[in-house]
């Protein structure tokens, strides 16, 4: 679809590129509301905590831009871009995206979820970086870094199974009661409910590419270095749906979505963006020294620093931790450049 979009617009006048940049913007809009209303519905149609449909439904749809970008990446042999992409969403949505929203408003925090999904977040990401660790060749993977290798890939799409699984077991089990955290539902059907929600979620995956895409060509046009551009939309917009997400799940006063979307971003980030597109290379996934050297533990550093926040703010993310994890992320940033 980014090539498509390149082609269709790389020759295309300003004026136009600055319409599909605004009707992009609108489109965002429309399906993150769609997205979050029809959330609200399912959790109340179910009966189960808005943070846990976050962290399996809604965190789905979100990350399919990451997960295309990462398979892509690896079949054409661009490794570094695959994994940069995965955990790079990983610190940017909970640093970046978790800190603005916190910022924003202090966001609920549904134990029983945070908890155990917050533990799956993190043992996710250890086991990353346990699998691409050179065990053999250790004393050297600061010099030729490691391979994730591709039985692993489907190890870890294999653990997405069982994840959503035991996601569907929470879920039936943490029935809230009648009169908690309801409001008035309305009597459209299931069906109808599930084909706005893929709508909006459609909406939101596509239109954020058109915006990056445009936004890239109009960068380009103007001057904007390549480097820079590659460096900053790119990781950016694979980033994109989770933000527009979270920050009008936010700002509609649904914030267990928020931190539910990010959570379950993170460990899908790992189990289905990293082990697609370590399954789809014959060879396994390749690491680069920087991935041991920064990446790994700025990713495991803020997941971390995400979980002692959590145990430290009772019933809502205290600003204050969204303030370091913002922080953090722009540590991080300005250290990779």
């Amino acid at each position: 679809m980014e090539a498509w979009l390149h082609v269709l617009l790389d020759q295309a006048p300003l004026i136009i590129l600055a319409g599909v940049i605004g009707a992009s913007f609108y489109a965002l809009a429309q399906g993150a509301n769609w997205l979050i209303d029809e959330a609200v519905t399912l959790s109340e149609r179910w009966r189960v905590p808005k943070a846990l449909i976050g962290a399996t439904i809604v965190s789905l749809g979100t990350t399919l831009p990451e997960a295309t970008v990462s398979v892509l990446a690896a079949v054409q042999g661009n490794p570094g871009l695959a994994l940069g992409n995965a955990v790079g969403s990983i610190i940017c949505d909970t640093g970046l995206i978790l800190g603005l929203a916190t910022l924003i408003s202090p966001l609920p925090l549904v134990k029983s979820v945070v908890n155990r999904q917050g533990f799956i977040q993190v043992a996710a990401a250890v086991l990353l970086v346990v699998l691409a660790f050179p065990f053999p060749g250790w004393r050297d993977v600061l010099g030729a870094g490691g391979n994730i290798p591709r039985w692993a890939g489907f190890l870890m799409l294999g653990l997405l199974a069982a994840y959503l699984y035991i996601s569907i077991i929470w879920a039936r089990r943490d029935n809230l009661p009648d009169g908690v955290d309801l409001i008035k539902t309305d009597s459209r059907s299931m069906p109808w409910v599930f084909a706005k929600l893929v709508c909006g979620a459609g909406l939101v995956v596509i239109s954020s590419q058109a915006l990056i895409t445009a936004v890239e060509i109009l960068a380009l046009r103007i001057g904007v270095p390549s480097s820079i551009v590659a460096a900053t939309l790119v990781a950016f917009g694979t980033s994109l749906p989770e933000l527009v997400t979270s920050l009008t799940a936010v700002r509609r006063g649904h914030g267990e979505i928020a931190v539910g979307n990010i959570i379950g971003a993170d460990i899908l980030n790992v189990l289905f963006v990293t082990g697609a597109a370590t399954a789809a290379t014959r060879g396994g996934l390749e690491v680069p020294v920087i991935f041991f050297t920064l990446y790994f533990p700025a990713m495991l550093g803020i997941l971390l620093l995400f979980r002692a926040g959590a145990w430290l703010s009772g019933d809502y993310l205290k600003r204050w931790v969204g303030g370091l994890l913002l922080l953090a992320y722009l540590v991080v940033t300005i250290i990779g450049y």
